[in-house]
């Protein structure tokens, strides 16, 4: 049977039952597969359904807790809110039982009060009674005392008035000669001789400058080639010193005219060293004037060296020293500003030896008292005002900077220092030939003295007398009492100290001489 069928039909049928074979093993693979699946499903579902149980069991646990925290914090916050309630309904009670109670006192105060207003209501009526029997009776004492002494009451008054008046002026003129007395007994002798002392050991030369230098020429043909073409270099001299240039008919010489001390030094050693070199013209004038600036700073720097030296004051400020150098060129009534300032120094040091302070520091404050003086004419202010800026700006202590801006009163001194240097300025100062002054000046003076002490009532006449230093005030002795006259010498000195200014002191002389005349017949 087999040998009649084809081979390709046996191939075929191998091939379809390989297929078919392969077929089923393919579908009983994917049997168990799905069988395998399903169970996995189903374990994973069951796994999923547990945990989501417990999840459920978990969430509600959760929310079982948090509701009970929820209520265990909803009451205790009742109970905190009843118990808070509680105090505050405990204060407000307290609060209306003492209001309650000062509404009683109030009360109680309100009725004894009223009870006070009436009891002084009666007090007022009883008084008002007794005031109007004590006018009645002052005026039958007053009209029963005009009847026994032959005065009004006005005539009574007046001299009761002047009698008091009289005691009092006379305790007063004995009370301040006693005090004059003591002072000058005390001070006196002690004063004479730390003043005289410090005078004598002190002596310093003076210079005396005017507002013009000069400069001496070789011959007269030097002022045509300083003139210039057309004044082209005398312009330009007087535009970078700022100083004026007078060449008139003066031989061999020409006249600097200027204020500014500092300036007309640098153009004085400009034109001499122009002069020197021969060589004048615009660009030339330049060079020579900066160098003739960088010779004078140098100049100031040395000279105020060379003063803190010489008063051996030490640690001052390097820029301060080249300000206090400037008051070398600087003059006050003749007075050379920097000799005066060393002068200062010295006696305010002598001073302050004699009275137990430290003569360091009133040295250092008497030579930098006028350090504001160098720089006046470049900046607005006072010297007074300028040097304490000054001493401020380089840390100087605390007492030289009371001593500069106290030195002329304009603040008070705090310091025995301060008052020392007063002193000492006075002093250098007033010392005969240390300074000098116009007669102009002079003359104002003694008529300011003589007309300030004219002008007080019983004053016949006054003469100012040596030098402006003694007034004498003839009086009329009709008006004025020997115990007006201390008064009166007092209260001249005293405006004279306020609205004058004078150097050293004012001797105030008040006469009052009574003459009677008889004639024999």
């Amino acid at each position: 049977m087999f040998g009649t069928i084809p081979v390709f039909v046996l191939v075929l049928a191998i091939v379809v039952s390989v297929i078919v074979a392969a077929v089923i093993s393919c579908l009983i693979t994917c049997f168990v597969y799905k069988k395998r699946s399903d169970k996995k499903i189903g374990n994973a579902e069951e796994e999923a359904r547990k945990i989501l149980d417990k999840a459920f069991e978990a969430a509600e646990a959760k929310k079982r807790e948090g509701l009970l925290e929820i209520k265990e914090e909803s009451i205790r916050y009742k109970n905190e809110i009843e118990k808070e309630n509680k105090e505050r309904r405990a204060e407000l009670q307290r609060s209306e039982r003492r209001i309650q109670q000062k509404e009683e006192s109030v009360d109680k105060k309100l009725d004894q009060i009223e009870k006070r207003e009436q009891s002084l209501a009666a007090k007022e009526d009883n008084l008002a009674k007794e005031k109007e029997n004590v006018a009645k009776l002052n005026e039958q004492r007053l009209q029963e005392l005009e009847r026994i002494s032959g005065y009004t009451s006005e005539e009574a008054k007046e001299y009761l008035l002047k009698i008091v008046e009289d005691d009092v002026k006379h305790e007063k003129a004995v009370r301040i000669k006693e005090m004059e007395a003591q002072i000058k007994d005390e001070s006196s002798q002690k004063a004479k001789e730390c003043v005289v002392n410090a005078i004598q050991r002190c002596a310093a030369d003076h210079v005396s400058d005017v507002a013009i230098s000069v400069v001496n020429l070789p011959n007269d043909d030097m002022k045509g080639r300083i003139i210039g073409r057309e004044g082209r270099n005398i312009r330009t001299l007087e535009q970078m010193t700022g100083v004026e240039f007078i060449i008139d008919d003066t031989p061999e010489a020409v006249v600097l005219s200027g204020f500014d001390a500092v300036r007309r030094e640098v153009a004085r050693i400009a034109l001499e060293k122009l002069i020197l070199d021969g060589r004048i013209h615009p660009a030339k004038i330049e060079e020579s004037v900066e160098k003739a600036q960088k010779e004078v700073e140098n100049i100031m720097k040395e000279e105020g060296e060379n003063a803190a030296l010489e008063a051996g004051v030490h640690g001052v400020s390097p820029e301060l020293i080249k300000i206090l150098g400037k008051l070398h060129f600087r003059t006050s009534f003749g007075q050379n500003a920097l000799k005066h300032s060393i002068e200062v120094a010295h006696i305010a040091g002598l001073l302050a030896s004699e009275i137990g302070v430290d003569p360091k520091m009133a040295k250092r404050a008497g030579l930098l008292h006028d350090v504001g003086k160098a720089v006046d004419h470049d900046q607005e202010g006072t010297h007074v005002t300028l040097g304490t800026e000054l001493c401020r700006k380089f840390h100087e202590p605390a007492v030289v900077i009371n001593a500069v801006e106290s030195h002329h009163g304009d603040v008070e001194p705090t310091s025995l220092i301060a008052r020392i240097v007063q002193a000492a300025d006075a002093i250098s100062a007033a010392r005969p030939g240390a300074r000098r002054e116009t007669l102009g000046a002079y003359t104002t003076r003694l008529t300011e003295l003589e007309e300030l002490s004219n002008n007080f009532e019983g004053v016949e006449k006054s003469f100012a007398i040596h030098a402006g230093r003694e007034i004498r005030v003839m009086v009329i002795p009709e008006k004025i009492s020997d115990d007006d006259m201390v008064l009166l010498a007092h209260d001249i000195s005293k405006k004279i100290e306020d609205e004058l200014k004078y150097p050293g002191q004012v001797k105030v002389n008040v006469i009052r001489e009574t003459r009677v005349t008889d004639y024999a017949k």
